[in-house]
């Protein structure tokens, strides 16, 4: 394994040899890495933290650090990271809390720009991208394929449905509906779908027009929730894009951004 002289890494943390651990970097002695990481410089890796193949830290990220929670008293929490993440310059990745499970999660193939901060006990998905200076409060769940614009902080327990694209600067204090473009300077708005980003997805006329009259009946028309609910079950929903979309707007907990 190629480790630079300068970096200090514990005699218990597994790593195997096809990573390579740049000058200054802190390597705890609960951590284990994949194949193929690479540490640049100046990188923090703590606590109970697992990370897959590929991963990629770069300049002063600190990922596993202990939760920003005063409830918070040193217990065994960890961070698990998936494989082929981009790491960006100073993000931070808070490990979890007793109190919310005890793990914050990042899956796989995301682009976790620089600034940017994952709260303790959150969990983002597959193919994520969080722009700079994102910021996750904890116990946020973001799905996959969600996109998070620079200077957006979430509100702790909101969830961010996939495919959500945010924009930058947004306040986001509720749900965020799946499939959705969601922006504002203050207090989010949605204003329909994410037609660009899905059609890069794959999504084809079909499977965008059932979205796009679902959310015309959720978002922009004259019926409350319930009431556009009831008409989506009533019409016999046959997409199933649009079953998960009423199944998130039902199960939601702090309600959703219109």
């Amino acid at each position: 394994m190629s480790v630079h002289p300068t970096a200090i890494v514990a005699a218990t943390a597994v790593i195997p040899e096809s990573c390579t651990v740049g000058p200054w970097c802190t390597v705890g002695p609960q951590v284990a890495l994949g194949e193929e990481c690479e540490l640049i410089s100046h990188v923090v890796l703590d606590g109970h933290l697992t990370a897959g193949a590929r991963n990629r830290f770069s300049p002063f990220a600190c990922v596993g650090v202990a939760p920003q929670d005063l409830k918070y008293r040193g217990e065994p929490t960890g961070v698990t990271l998936g494989d082929d993440n981009t790491i960006r310059e100073c993000v931070t990745i808070s490990r979890g809390t007793a109190g919310g499970g005890g793990m914050t999660r990042l899956g796989s193939h995301c682009l976790i720009m620089a600034y940017a901060h994952i709260g303790h006990d959150s969990t983002i998905g597959d193919h994520c991208i969080l722009a700079n200076n994102a910021t996750l409060a904890g116990h946020v769940i973001v799905e996959d394929y969600v996109t998070v614009g620079a200077f957006s902080p979430i509100h702790q327990f909101c969830r961010v449905g996939r495919y959500a694209y945010i924009g930058g600067g947004t306040v986001v204090t509720q749900d965020v509906l799946p499939y959705s473009l969601t922006s504002a300077t203050r207090e989010g708005r949605a204003f329909g779908i994410n037609k660009i980003g899905l059609e890069r997805r794959g999504f084809d006329q079909p499977r965008l027009r059932a979205l796009h009259h679902a959310f015309r009946l959720l978002v922009s028309g004259k019926m409350n929730t319930a009431q556009a609910v009831e008409k989506l079950k009533a019409e016999g929903v046959a997409s199933e894009d649009v079953r998960y979309l009423v199944e998130f707007v039902e199960t939601t907990k702090r309600g959703f951004i219109r």
